[in-house]
């Protein structure tokens, strides 16, 4: 445990050990386990609204790193070819190895909300307000993950400025793949009235309309 927390620093601080030397295979494997641990725990907090209600937690525990991994493959492909376009496939592997080193610093960062989580849950009753908030933690350590994305890509920024461009096209795809993924894997939270589920059976659908739709009640009240 007290490796995985020195790894974990290690990312926190944006060592540039992690994406630049040697050992790459190594580095990526050790980044991933870290992504896949760290989002297993906030997913399975997550999964705890309404009491310890142990199989939605292990959903949950499951289905977080599961979100991070899909949204990143199916992600990649495109990028891959838009730095191909941009004539920046040479340093396409450091770019893959910075944006793997920031998944698993953006999974550290929500993790080490979940306190808030916890505190949300035994605080407010609505499950409505419970997958807001959800979405807000995930949407605030997003952005805290950005200052370690800039930090991890600082090089390839020097080396070339049209890196500054793909990065914020990544970041659009990531975050459009990502909120569509986090609908079709639901449910993360679970509703304590309804029978526990791996996925929804209507598990297709708009994740922008429902964001919407849930706003709306919590503003209205219904």
């Amino acid at each position: 445990m007290y490796g995985v927390l020195l790894r974990a620093d290690d990312v926190l601080r944006a060592r540039p050990r992690l994406v630049r030397g040697g050992h790459h295979a190594r580095r990526l494997m050790l980044l991933s386990i870290l992504m896949i641990l760290f989002a297993g725990f906030y997913g399975a907090v997550m999964g705890s609204y309404g009491g310890a209600r142990w199989l939605q937690m292990l959903y949950s525990g499951i289905k977080a790193p599961l979100l991070f991994t899909a949204t990143f493959m199916l992600s990649l492909p495109s990028f891959f070819v838009i730095n191909t376009l941009f004539g920046l496939r040479h340093d396409f592997a450091e770019s893959l190895r910075a944006l793997v080193a920031t998944q698993a610093g953006l999974t550290i960062v929500l993790a080490s909300f979940a306190p808030f989580t916890v505190l949300w849950y035994v605080s407010f009753g609505s499950y409505d307000a419970a997958k807001m908030f959800n979405l807000f933690m995930f949407g605030v350590a997003s952005i805290s993950a950005q200052r370690l994305l800039h930090q991890f890509y600082q090089p390839l920024l020097e080396r070339d400025p049209r890196h500054r461009t793909l990065l914020r096209i990544w970041l659009v795809i990531f975050a459009f793949v990502g909120i569509q993924m986090g609908w079709v894997l639901r449910p993360f939270v679970g509703n304590p009235v309804a029978p526990t589920q791996f996925f929804r059976d209507e598990a297709w659908g708009n994740a922008y309309v429902e964001v919407g739709q849930t706003l709306w009640r919590l503003a209205s009240g219904s």
